[in-house]
């Protein structure tokens, strides 16, 4: 991957004014010359979330989450920094261009322009399969078969739901008249192309080649709704296509192909718009389809998100696992989503995810139950959904004799195979005490059968503790002196003109916690730019750049010129003192030469010397 260069960054921070990226999130109130709210990353009752339009940055005074407009988009919407550049940069309308680096940076080019023409076909695929659903006349059936699911036109824009027409070449041809051409097509998964067996243009011109080839081409997408599936930035990347009348032999839903976009294993559906209602909840509710999804989203229940899939992925599960700490199950009564419950407890117990198992009665899916119930009785159900393992041991001792010791012996072997993969110890024990009651076993038994399944494991795919997030926790502030030379020096021009006119890589090397102000001197920050200070934040690591946040919010002495001054020489003094100290101590030390002496006294005297310098007012500026 390349990197994003800073110079980008500026303009990226420039485009986006902090006040209104989270004023599109939450409101905000005018508090002064800043802005304030409720802080959105802990609870609270007073608000202590502070964002200042001058500096371009906020901080909470409760928990001491703080940043640029990079941080706050990156802990708002749990995702990384080149993600959360991306999605500022689009809002701006700016091309995030990443510098290659090292080998292979024309493959890596390539790669990035072929990424670019994909998301601007998926984007504008999307758009015309809207409108052919919302505007067009070939969209008739498709309206009706909407309304006759209760999908509103407001729900469908909403979504950006679509139709593709039932015709061999409706989407290609409408795409190869906007300029692309049947290699990115075919990249895209949007337009299939027969095997060249089937082709009878082998032969002939170059003209009748291309035209065969064309001809060769057909979509993949034919006579079916389309729901576009998108990163969690919003990026289009993929489509899911559901049949109007079902076909024997066709598949009711069809997905993209995985291509450079799209890794179906890897993406939720809906997650981009719900994953703030999934933090706040700290629950995902997962249904199987997408309409079951669309239907709970518009109901009210938003802690919703739905597989690519019948059943979860290690890769889904990790996602997940960034936004919840529980998962409830709301897959069809059927045997086929009853087999896709269980196929997903694997990825998601490996994720240390609780996992609960919401009870659909037969029939009926959570798209048919809130239309039918609403949104108070769906609720009862999430509420009153059993523990997964309750579930399961019920089912898997359903149909079991445990009067027979052979049938309870097998049982209780494919049991603890799966109890051994609960990386949770407490849970662990948990189940183990709850299936040796079913099966009739001694606990320390069963303990013992699945400790033997755990063995088989590699040790480290054991216990390992979940990654913590660092959202609040807020770097120490050092000393006051330094802290006031860090404000200083973010904030005011002269005063940081000053500092580094200053000898001050040699005197901050001896001043213990004096990194902090290094680190701000030696970057090429402006502090009448704010697009310059988020530039220089987002280098920070979480902890250090919620510090800068909070010395941002402070008030600026009126007299700063004075005031650095008057704190450098402090330091400066102070250096020099512990500098004669330790000379002073080490000339005592036995068995020393006579050079060793003389050295040091020289050395003891020139301090002294410019500890009384320091000491006159008009030396006090200088170096």
């Amino acid at each position: 991957m390349g990197t994003i260069p800073s110079e980008t960054i500026e303009q990226i921070a420039a485009a986006n004014d902090i006040v209104e990226v989270i004023g599109s999130y939450f409101p905000l109130k005018r508090a002064g010359a800043n802005f304030k709210a409720l802080c959105p990353f802990h609870q609270e009752k007073t608000p202590s979330f502070m964002v200042s339009p001058t500096r371009q940055t906020f901080h909470c005074f409760g928990c001491s989450a703080g940043g640029s407009v990079f941080r706050f988009v990156m802990d708002y919407e749990h995702i990384d920094f080149p993600s959360a550049v991306r999605k500022l940069a689009a809002r701006a309308g700016i091309t995030a261009v990443e510098k290659s680096r090292g080998y292979g940076a024309d493959d890596e080019e390539r790669q990035r322009e072929l990424r670019e023409r994909l998301l601007k076909l998926h984007a504008e695929a999307a758009k015309w399969f809207h409108e052919n659903l919302i505007k067009r006349e070939v969209g008739d059936a498709a309206r009706k078969y909407m309304r006759a699911r209760g999908i509103t036109v407001e729900t469908a824009k909403r979504w950006q739901l679509g139709y593709a027409p039932d015709g061999w070449d409706a989407f290609g041809s409408w795409a190869r008249g906007r300029g692309y051409n049947v290699r990115d097509l075919t990249a895209s998964g949007l337009v299939k192309v027969k095997d060249e067996s089937d082709s009878t243009a082998s032969e002939g011109s170059g003209t009748a080649q291309r035209t065969a080839h064309a001809k060769a081409s057909y979509d993949r997408f034919r006579g079916r709704i389309m729901f576009p599936i998108c990163n969690d930035v919003g990026e289009v990347i993929a489509f899911s296509g559901r049949l109007l009348e079902d076909e024997q032999g066709a598949a009711k839903y069809l997905n993209s192909p995985e291509t450079g976009l799209f890794r179906k294993g890897s993406v939720l559906f809906g997650l981009d718009k719900t994953k703030r209602a999934l933090i706040e909840a700290n629950c995902a509710v997962v249904c199987e389809g997408q309409l079951d999804l669309i239907s709970l989203f518009e109901s009210g229940i938003t802690n919703v998100v739905a597989p690519q899939g019948t059943a979860f992925t290690e890769s889904q599960a990790r996602i997940l696992k960034r936004f919840v700490n529980e998962v409830v199950l709301c897959f069809d009564a059927d045997t086929a989503g009853q087999k896709a419950a269980e196929r997903s407890l694997d990825a998601l117990l490996q994720n240390d995810l609780i996992v609960r198992m919401a009870k659909m009665p037969v029939g009926e899916d959570p798209d048919s139950l809130v239309r039918r119930e609403g949104k108070e009785a769906f609720e009862r159900r999430i509420a009153g959904a059993r523990d997964f393992f309750d579930y399961w041991i019920e089912r898997e001792t359903a149909n079991i004799d445990l009067a027979s010791f052979g049938a309870k012996i097998q049982l209780a072997r494919r049991l603890a195979e799966t109890i051994s993969r609960v990386r949770d110890p407490l849970m662990r024990g948990e189940v183990i005490s709850k299936v040796s009651a079913r099966l009739g076993v001694p606990a320390q038994d069963f303990q013992a059968l699945v400790s033997r399944q755990r063995g088989t494991e590699p040790f480290l795919a054991r216990d390992h503790p979940p990654e913590r997030d660092a959202t609040g926790v807020m770097a120490p502030a050092p000393r006051h002196d330094i802290s006031m030379l860090c404000v200083l020096a973010l904030r005011d021009e002269t005063a940081r003109d000053f500092l580094r006119q200053q000898n001050w890589r040699e005197i901050l090397a001896n001043v213990p916690d004096g990194e902090p102000l290094v680190r701000i001197l030696e970057s090429d920050l402006r502090p009448g730019d704010a697009a310059s200070l988020n530039a220089f934040m987002v280098t920070l690591s979480p902890a250090d750049e919620r510090l800068v946040s909070s010395w941002l919010l402070q008030k600026v002495p009126a007299n700063a010129g004075a005031m650095v001054e008057k704190w450098w020489l402090g330091i400066r003094q102070a250096v020099l003192r512990r500098q004669l100290s330790v000379a002073t101590n080490q000339i005592k030390l036995p068995e020393l030469s006579t050079g060793d002496i003389i050295n040091l006294q020289k050395q003891i005297l020139d301090l002294q010397e410019q500890l009384h310098e320091l000491s006159q007012p008009a030396g006090a500026a200088d170096n």
